[in-house]
């Protein structure tokens, strides 16, 4: 039987958690919203028409994917919504769309949660929008080779535009805030109940075979699935925590925060993309394969650099004693 103490250390782990990751959240989110209102994202859209064009998208495209890049995955497909009637598009075509969104998405969010767990934000990022666009080439020319999903896209469903005034903003952020509570909370208590089960342990020896052949170390395996089931956004915290108990090897934490970040939200993500017209062949089963390809080579890539080439251009040997130092938990 559960007792009061131990609900009580279960509340006080997930706070505890959750105001870690949004330390790093709440300014980041005012920062995209100050870009926004200064136009950067429509500058982005401009400088990406010619990636566009190169996946066999129309450089107007360009806006959906700045606005995802800089925002969030759903305020790409706003307003891809918004463009889709002047701009229509075959089920290809949005496709590749939604599955370069997928790999890169939430960036200055997401990065900043990297960082936080000791992955070097610029070579992190790099990584997801080279992969975002060299996924969205190999998917382009993949269908037109074929001659596959080349019907008209439909949008069975039009997500609602977001309210512009700065009030009504906050109040969705901080409702968004409060749902990440609620789900960071929920995720510590189904982790503890699983860890009491053994299932976590199954799970782990279930993984680890897929881990092994990437390069991956079994001991990555918890947070791992927590990024690829929940996401960045709210396995943010867990993912932290984690990175920075010194239980991980540093090249396994950049290589399972690499995994993540080209393929989490496997069911929340593939769902809205598969409403609004995209094919599972690429916004799932596609973004899994080549996700581990990516991965499988960026492995041979950092066990073959020097602990010193490593530290310098991918990790930052030095995050969880910051953390300590900052007063954030461990």
């Amino acid at each position: 039987m559960i007792s009061i103490d131990s609900i009580k250390k279960l509340v006080w782990e997930a706070t505890d958690i959750t105001l870690s990751l949004f330390r790093i959240m709440v300014p980041i989110l005012i920062a995209v919203k100050i870009l926004k209102e200064l136009g950067m994202i429509e500058i982005l859209a401009g400088w990406l028409a010619p990636v566009m064009q190169m996946v066999g998208l129309p450089g107007s495209m360009g806006l959906a994917w700045a606005s995802a890049m800089l925002n969030t995955f759903y305020a790409g497909l706003i307003v891809f919504a918004s463009l889709s009637a002047d701009n229509p598009l075959t089920v290809a075509q949005t496709t590749v769309l939604y599955s370069i969104m997928l790999v890169a998405h939430g960036l200055p969010m997401e990065l900043a949660i990297a960082r936080k767990a000791g992955a070097r934000p610029v070579a992190m990022g790099l990584f997801r929008v080279g992969c975002g666009f060299l996924f969205g080439l190999c998917l382009h020319h993949l269908y037109q080779w074929g001659g596959w999903l080349q019907q008209p896209n439909v949008l069975a469903w039009v997500p609602p535009s977001q309210e512009p005034s700065l009030v009504s903003w906050a109040v969705n952020q901080a409702k968004t805030l409060a749902m990440i509570y609620v789900i960071i909370l929920a995720l510590v208590i189904l982790l503890r109940i699983l860890a009491h089960l053994g299932i976590t342990g199954i799970i782990t020896r279930l993984l680890q075979p897929v881990l092994t052949v990437l390069g991956i170390g079994s001991s990555a395996a918890t947070i791992t699935i927590v990024g690829m089931t929940l996401g960045l956004a709210y396995g943010g915290g867990l993912i932290i925590r984690e990175a920075n108990s010194d239980r991980i090897d540093k090249r396994d934490i950049f290589s399972a925060l690499a995994l993540m970040g080209l393929c989490h939200s496997l069911i929340e993500d593939t769902l809205l993309t598969v409403i609004l017209g995209g094919d599972m062949s690429g916004v799932f089963w596609g973004r899994i394969v080549f996700s581990m390809a990516c991965v499988f080579l960026l492995v041979r890539v950092i066990s073959r650099i020097s602990d010193a080439g490593f530290y310098r251009y991918f990790f930052m040997p030095g995050a969880a004693a910051t953390e300590s130092e900052q007063g954030m938990p461990h």
